[in-house]
């Protein structure tokens, strides 16, 4: 052979073999775990002689040619093929159905059970009771409606405890569902007390069971919004789900304290005493967890006593908020006394002030101009000299 057809049929070969590599990364990538994955319509209460739909769409790997086998009755042999198919059971019972997909030179195969109903059967009807506080911590009655609304009051707390949190139990009841016919009954209560946690790991984050009963306990419930979900199945083995939105809403206050009047006087003004008061907001737009909005008010005597002849003593007590950051999110500072002064009203009377602040639900966005949620801080600031005696402060999370 020539120099010159050697040369060619080199260059060719090193071409060859360069694109073989190029292609065999390609198929690398595109066939990555090889899974089973099939769901069916309906998904619950199938009555005998009704056509189930199979689609086995969200099998992976995504976007190889797989192949789709499947057995509908456990007999090892293959009744359908392709990616969907559809089916139906004539008698009632349980059923396993087996998907078996193949790329070719893998495959993989993935079982589950189908309880099928008499075609007469009455499903039941799922219900879970609402509840709601007979009265918030301020002795205001709570709205009731298709939710359940809890407030956990900690009043007249100890000043070493500066904290507002704490924990509730929960009595959740399903008392309200029915089985569906009068020779019925509800054999399975399911709670599922987190509908966007998959717990089991099926697939589906509304259908874990959490708890068991027609009546059941959740304990150790802190302030926040949460939704929970009901499976009821009766006798027939039919099914029906509802939830419910719950609500846990806080109220905390500190009586008669005094707060240190403010140091290192200088022609500004003097550094303020500031006692703190921590507290946690939970704002998840994407589990729904979001506060409506977190209310602290403070009230004390208008003037200081005792107050020393010749001097005026009126009290000027402020409420500053603060993020996890440590920025300084809103405060009720006044630009002068006589602004200050005329901050008197609601449920003071003309010996009192009150003060009151307000942090709304966007405050804790997560926003360029909002502050986020998580650790926040309200602290009670004195921005007098003389030290000042505190009628009460009460600082609430407000989540309905």
């Amino acid at each position: 052979m020539g120099a010159w057809k050697k040369a060619t049929l080199l260059a060719g070969l090193m071409m060859i073999s360069g694109l073989a590599g190029c292609f065999g990364n390609d198929d690398d990538d595109s066939n990555g775990e090889i899974v089973a994955v099939f769901t069916y319509s309906p998904a619950t209460n199938i009555r005998a002689g009704q056509t189930i739909d199979f689609d086995a769409g969200d099998s992976l790997p995504k976007g190889v040619a797989l192949t789709y086998k499947w057995d509908f009755d456990s007999d090892n042999s293959i009744d359908a093929t392709g990616r969907t198919s559809d089916w139906s059971y004539p008698e009632t019972g349980t059923y396993e159905v087996t998907l078996t997909i193949s790329d070719g030179s893998r495959s993989q195969s993935t079982s589950k059970e189908l309880t099928i109903v008499d075609a007469s059967a009455v499903p039941p009807t799922a219900e879970i009771t609402p509840e709601s506080s007979d009265e918030d911590c301020l002795g205001e009655d709570v709205d009731e409606g298709n939710y359940i609304h809890i407030w956990i009051c900690d009043l007249d707390k100890a000043q070493s405890d500066r904290t507002a949190d704490g924990e509730v139990t929960i009595t959740l009841d399903a008392g309200d569902s029915s089985s569906g016919s009068n020779d019925d009954y509800i054999s399975k209560y399911y709670w599922d007390l987190d509908l966007t946690y998959d717990a089991d790991g099926d697939g589906d984050s509304e259908n874990d069971n959490d708890l068991e009963g027609e009546t059941v306990e959740w304990k150790d419930i802190r302030p926040g919004e949460y939704e929970v979900g009901l499976t009821i199945i009766n006798g027939k083995g039919l099914m029906d789900s509802d939830d419910i939105k719950v609500y846990v809403s806080y109220g905390a206050s500190w009586l008669d304290f005094p707060i240190g009047g403010c140091s290192s006087a200088n022609q500004g003004g003097c550094n303020p005493t500031q006692i703190d008061y921590d507290f946690y907001v939970n704002y998840d737009q994407d589990s729904g967890n979001t506060i409506r909005k977190v209310v602290g008010d403070l009230m004390y005597p208008d003037e200081d006593t005792p107050c020393a002849p010749g001097y005026t003593c009126v009290g000027e007590l402020d409420l500053v908020a603060f993020n996890e950051e440590d920025e300084e999110a809103q405060s009720t500072v006044p630009s002068d006394d006589s602004a200050y002064e005329s901050r008197g009203g609601g449920d003071c009377d003309s010996e009192k002030y009150c003060v009151t602040m307000t942090l709304s639900s966007y405050m804790f966005t997560d926003t360029d101009n909002t502050y986020g949620a998580g650790d926040w801080t309200m602290k009670v600031s004195n921005n007098k000299t003389a030290e000042q005696q505190v009628d009460s402060f009460f600082l609430r999370l407000v989540y309905k």
